[in-house]
């Protein structure tokens, strides 16, 4: 292994007024690459987060999974003090991320206009449901409901029953793009000395994820069926029955179709067939390759099929609980699993999926409220009295493991 290097955003400091999900995991990523990372939360509750449930030794699991590496700074920026302190914290940061309701940032001093008239350099990202303008502005922003409205449930689930997905989609996708934002805005920064005032919503970036869904209603006039865990515009493309139990098959080209049937299901008729020549002919054909490929796969045992897809080059797949994806052989030959630091105990979490070849991504504790508030504050010139009495009137909390 190379030595070891400098993680790809040391010295980069980034303030995040943020909660639940979509800023925290962006800001997370950028503390992965070695970004300071300073959060700040209500004093008293904190990143609402925190208390969606207590899976983790009485800890949130969507808190532990999106706040490792993370300072917090609990603050209560609705008081004259509060926020003239977090103007303080803004004036050293390089990135200010913040996804309050629309227009608080505003009102409570932290708009990116404002900010950028006294720091023309800093990168500003606002992140909400539906963004800053248009009738669907002020409206409540649940992953839930954007992924409703984005289309992404009329095209998740089965024929009979429409479902949102397993995870927060909505909130990762926007994630997501805040993060490839901050980066790019971080490296025009460089060459130009510029900052910058970056929008992102949730709607926007789901939407952008419906590409081919919405592609085909635009040019294919007409809506794409829900699958399961099939696909709309590829055949064979499912789950199919073994002796034992079932396996995913995903053949995505008609080289792939013939040898599935000739050397994997032994059914060259299949393949000689003019009527499954081409993938288009099998969608058109779906309901007879789906049956004709099941009564075949039924003949083996999962890990008959498993090997014979295998030795073919043929896409397949388990369907993993969760507790086999923990025990994945691929994340533990590969050494995937770190334990990380929290105020109730080490917890394991995978390594991020950036795989730099110099470096280890950063993998710190996870902070509980106001630790590093009275930190913090120091380095902004707040004496220890001034601290106490900041603590005594509820301006901030200062907490400690």
């Amino acid at each position: 292994m190379d030595e070891p290097g400098r993680l790809p955003l040391d010295g980069i400091t980034v303030v995040a007024l943020e909660q639940a999900v979509a800023a925290p995991l962006a800001t997370r990523h950028l503390a992965d690459m070695g970004a300071r990372v300073v959060k700040i939360e209500r004093v008293g509750e904190g990143d609402f987060a925190r208390n969606y449930d207590d899976a983790v030794h009485g800890l949130a699991t969507h808190f532990v999974w999106l706040n490792r590496s993370k300072e917090s700074l609990a603050i209560d920026v609705k008081s004259e003090r509060g926020r003239a302190l977090l103007r303080s914290v803004i004036d050293g940061a390089d990135v200010f991320v913040q996804n309050l309701a629309p227009g608080a940032a505003d009102r409570l001093g932290f708009g990116a206009d404002e900010l950028r008239r006294e720091h023309p350099e800093l990168v500003v990202v606002d992140m909400s449901g539906y963004g800053s303008s248009g009738p669907y502005r002020d409206r409540k922003a649940y992953d839930m409901l954007v992924q409703a409205e984005s289309g992404l449930i009329s095209v998740t689930g089965t024929p009979d029953d429409a479902t949102k997905t397993g995870i927060p989609t909505s909130d990762i996708a926007a994630g997501m793009y805040a993060l490839t934002s901050i980066l790019g805005a971080l490296v025009r920064r460089a060459t130009t000395g510029v900052g910058a005032a970056i929008e992102i919503s949730m709607f926007d970036a789901t939407v952008e994820w419906m590409g081919h869904p919405m592609y085909m209603r635009l040019y294919g006039d007409r809506q794409i069926p829900r699958a399961g865990v099939g696909h709309a515009a590829i055949v064979p493309y499912d789950k199919y029955p073994t002796k034992d139990g079932e396996l995913l098959v995903g053949v995505q080209n008609d080289r792939g179709w013939r040898t599935l049937a000739e050397d994997v299901l032994d059914r060259p008729d299949l393949a000689a067939d003019p009527r499954y020549a081409t993938n288009i002919l099998r969608v058109r054909h779906r309901g007879e390759v789906d049956a004709a490929v099941a009564r075949e796969t039924v003949r083996f045992t999962t890990a008959e099929l498993t090997e014979r897809l295998a030795a073919a080059g043929v896409p397949a797949a388990a369907v993993r609980e969760l507790d086999g994806v923990v025990a994945h052989p691929q994340l533990g030959e590969r050494d995937r699993w770190r334990d990380v630091d929290t105020e109730a105990g080490a917890v394991r979490a995978v390594l991020p999926p950036m795989t730099f070849g110099d470096v280890e991504m950063r993998m710190d504790p996870v902070p509980a409220l106001g630790e590093h508030t009275a930190a913090i504050l120091r380095e902004h010139g707040v004496s220890a009295d001034e601290l106490a009495d900041l603590v005594a009137d509820g301006i901030v909390q200062n907490s400690s493991r």
